[in-house]
């Protein structure tokens, strides 16, 4: 490989990229042993050659970003700062992911231009099995190397494969609940996973007749409904941005981006809502958006755009700036984002060396909290990620969950000690 092309969901990310609005996800795995940096390098190194959606570098063309083959090689670090900063393309031998440690603890830092979390966790895996093998002396000549029968390799742009030509209307940019406040120093983030039994968790959505995400969803808005909203009466509606893995609904195993977005939320009237009442209307929304219909429609409006014989022939600079105008008009629809990448799992002989995985989405003064969740085992994990000293909003909806009889562990980076919490 040469060059590739951005995918189409990718190009929007080098645009919009900055210290105030990183796109940068992160997904930990939590060992059961200290990680051995050395070992994990060397993994890292074994199997970044058969991954050419991060063995890239970014570079800027007249009309387009797109990627070149990185002929340096990564390194792995001793975390050592806040998760999901800004990866500067031109900082860490101009890898567009990042891998580091502590403790117990791997983590994959990944910029959305390169991939989303289906991709993501394809390369954590491969990562885990190297590390695991090598840690355990079977190593092998590197003619003889291979990835496990899990891996996924394939680079399609799922988008242009789906796309149908139709006419379709934009996503809406009604603007939404803001969640306001104090922040903290520039670059810090607070982090606050809620751990909790997966089980108890599917039981509780089945009684209310409805999916985790669902019902994850409709805890959210009414967190920030009861904290915030009854504070600050507002037309404007919570709106929870949801992104969508289209591989369920297309024939795709591509490990480029290949997700959507959907919308659940409601506006709150003069009058009191129950969470029965909340939870409907985003169930509601779920059907009417969570169709092969409707995503296709979002993927022919994404599509078409880049379609258009005179936005291609747009210089790059001028690119910019409509898309930077753009992007800031539709993230003001949106109060927060809630992104659940569902079960991780690994196989034998590996699973029971680790302990739990984690998922934070990266915050920033443009998307003050957002929220990631994942499973591992008998586990799953809710947290929180925000540059807002407040913490009513994620301490509302876990007491929300404990109330209905899910037991919830509750983890912080530390950064909420120094003020008492």
């Amino acid at each position: 490989m040469g060059w590739q092309k951005l995918d189409n969901t990718a190009k929007i990310f080098p645009v919009i990229a900055s210290k105030n609005l990183t796109n940068v996800y992160r997904i930990s795995a939590i060992l059961k042993e200290e990680v051995q940096p050395e070992i994990l390098e060397q993994a890292l190194l074994e199997i970044l050659p058969w991954f050419e959606t991060f063995h890239v570098r970014l570079r800027r063309g007249f009309f387009w970003y797109y990627f070149e083959k990185n002929k340096k090689m990564p390194k792995v670090l001793e975390e050592a700062t806040y998760p999901c900063r800004y990866l500067n393309p031109y900082e860490n031998n101009q890898y567009l992911f990042q891998v580091t440690y502590y403790k117990k603890r791997i983590n994959l830092e990944v910029f959305h231009a390169i991939t989303d979390g289906f991709g993501a966790v394809n390369f954590l895996k491969e990562l885990l099995y190297r590390y695991f093998d090598l840690l355990d002396g079977k190593d092998v000549e590197p003619s003889e190397r291979s990835l496990s029968d899990e891996a996924l390799l394939n680079q399609e742009d799922s988008y242009l494969r789906h796309y149908k030509k139709q006419n379709v209307k934009g996503y809406g940019t009604t603007k939404a609940v803001q969640l306001k406040g104090e922040h903290f120093a520039a670059g810090a983030v607070g982090v606050i996973h809620g751990i909790m039994p997966l089980d108890q968790l599917k039981l509780v959505s089945k009684s209310y007749e409805a999916s985790i995400t669902q019902y994850l969803t409709a805890v959210l808005i009414d967190s920030i409904y009861q904290e915030h909203v009854k504070r600050n009466p507002t037309t404007a509606p919570v709106k929870i941005n949801i992104p969508v893995n289209l591989r369920k609904y297309f024939e795709s195993t591509t490990t480029k981006n290949f997700f959507a977005v959907v919308a659940a939320g409601m506006a709150f009237e003069e009058r009191d809502y129950t969470f029965e009442q909340i939870l409907e209307k985003v169930k509601q929304d779920f059907k009417d958006q969570l169709n092969k219909e409707n995503l296709e429609k979002l993927i022919s409006y994404n599509v078409s755009n880049e379609k258009k014989w005179v936005v291609r022939l747009i210089p790059l600079i001028m690119k910019n700036v409509g898309v930077k105008w753009i992007y800031r008009s539709s993230i003001r629809a949106f109060t927060t984002t809630l992104s659940n990448i569902g079960a991780i799992q690994l196989k034998e002989p590996y699973k029971d060396k680790v302990e739990l995985v984690t998922m934070i989405m990266g915050a920033s003064k443009k998307q003050e909290v957002k929220c990631g969740a994942c499973s591992y085992g008998s586990q799953f994990v809710m947290t929180f990620s925000s540059v807002l000293k407040d913490t009513v909003i994620p301490k509302a909806f876990y007491e929300h969950l404990v109330r209905d009889g899910i037991p919830v562990q509750i983890k912080t980076n530390g950064i909420y000690y120094d003020r008492g919490e």
